[in-house]
């Protein structure tokens, strides 16, 4: 399938795609609202509604909302209903809105002039550490390779809480966070500026409907309950977080700053990309137990760019497949003491690594923990963390034939 809108084969945004965002003009005073990418443009739905092309959606205008909140909240079948439409307006064949010129004007606007907000309001985030590689490796840094997994790693999809306040959309500049950090066993704490600043390639979910106080999300229900994804960037201060870690987890290191990708990639759009998630063994108790493919083929990458270089250099590729727990059984587990989720709530991967040195998701593990560097070819600068002025990017698509599903870029600039 293709759309009258121009759309380049390596384009994250095909027709195929179609994912949400909230986004405002950048030289109008207007209003926050929905639109979906396509191409190098974004569809505004505001307008769409307007033209009384959703007429599912009655009296509910959902997408003249400065959030995704509401519209999640409908539940599937309102989500793929809306997309079956839109995929209808935007197919060549259709005449309804291409062969509408003054439609076509008031709703089809380039990405290139609008400013993309924060997708949702989250109320809640949790942050999860379900690669087994990642963990290993920390583990194996921190406590040795007897003692990599923690005993609970293999049975329960680990997790913690972090900040909604603190994520940002991509693009945001990132500012050094200070901290309580102890240079070594033989010297006292201090308070100072993170030294040893990382980034976490990740990916996130939104919840849509929610659930009640008490009742839980079954593991088989949990994909009912999860809108799309995005990327993310769990900045991490290590020096702060390996001090005060234990024995409650990370608090500090991590809650400074999150980075997130503008476009939300609906499960829809994902679904010609899912695959079998690796072998979990032990196999986990009945209530996590996903017999689907829960995962999906998302090629990840990142990037560096200094002040001094011209171009950004990959750093590592990796993959959304890799991730021993999926995001069912995250949701599950979540949920299974009773705590409701609701729309807009946000759900992290952790670190996504995968099992080659090429493949991991962090510098902390790229430089084993600031034992190695790597060089920045263009300039022949030397990194193990992160400095001031450099430019962090994500990327993640799926590639089908002649087309990619993407997620756009997640990027933000230390300063």
């Amino acid at each position: 399938m293709k759309s009258f809108v121009k759309v380049s084969p390596e384009s994250h945004f095909p027709i195929q795609n179609l994912p949400f965002g909230v986004f405002k003009r950048k030289d109008k005073k207007e209003s926050a609202r929905i639109g979906v990418a396509i191409g190098e443009d974004v569809l505004d739905l505001s307008v769409i509604y307007d033209a009384g092309l959703f007429p599912h959606l009655k009296e509910r205008k959902v997408f003249h909302e400065g959030s995704l909140n509401e519209f999640m909240s409908l539940g599937r079948s309102v989500w793929r209903e809306t997309r079956q439409i839109i995929t209808k307006l935007l197919s060549e064949e259709e005449p309804s809105l291409r062969d509408n010129h003054s439609l076509r004007e008031l709703s089809i606007i380039p990405q290139n002039e609008v400013e993309m907000l924060l997708p949702a309001v989250i109320g809640d985030y949790t942050d999860f550490y379900s690669s087994k590689e990642h963990a290993s490796n920390i583990g194996t840094m921190w406590r040795g390779k007897e003692n990599a997994l923690m005993p609970n790693w293999l049975h329960i999809p680990i997790g913690y809480h972090g900040r909604s306040s603190s994520i940002v959309v991509s693009g945001t500049p990132i500012k050094r966070p200070f901290g309580q950090t102890k240079p070594s066993e033989s010297d006292p704490p201090t308070h100072q500026k993170c030294k040893v600043l990382d980034f976490e390639l990740e990916t996130g979910f939104f919840i849509g409907p929610g659930n009640q106080l008490g009742d839980p999300i079954s593991v088989q229900d949990a994909s009912s309950h999860i809108f799309g994804m995005v990327l993310l960037n769990d900045w991490s201060a290590r020096d702060v977080q390996k001090w005060e870690y234990q024995p409650l987890g990370p608090f500090c290191g991590k809650n400074f700053a999150t980075t997130i990708s503008p476009w939300v990639v609906t499960l829809e759009a994902l679904e010609p990309f899912k695959t079998q998630q690796p072998v979990q063994e032990p196999v986990p108790l009945s209530y996590l137990k996903d017999e689907t493919k829960g995962s999906y083929d998302i090629q990840l990458s990142v990037s560096i760019q200094t002040q001094k270089s011209s171009r950004p250099q990959l750093i590592s590729q990796t993959n959304f497949k890799h991730l021993y727990w999926t995001m069912n059984q995250q949701l599950a587990h979540h949920s299974s003491g009773g705590c409701n989720m609701r729309p807009g709530d946000l759900l992290a991967s952790g670190t996504i690594s995968g099992p080659t040195p090429d493949s991991v998701g962090s510098l902390v593990e790229k430089t084993w923990g600031g034992r190695d560097s790597f060089q920045i070819q263009e300039t022949n600068e030397e990194r193990k963390y992160l400095q001031d002025g450099d430019t962090i990017t994500l990327e993640g698509f799926c590639q089908g034939e002649g087309y990619r599903v993407g997620f756009g870029t997640c990027s933000g600039t230390i300063f």
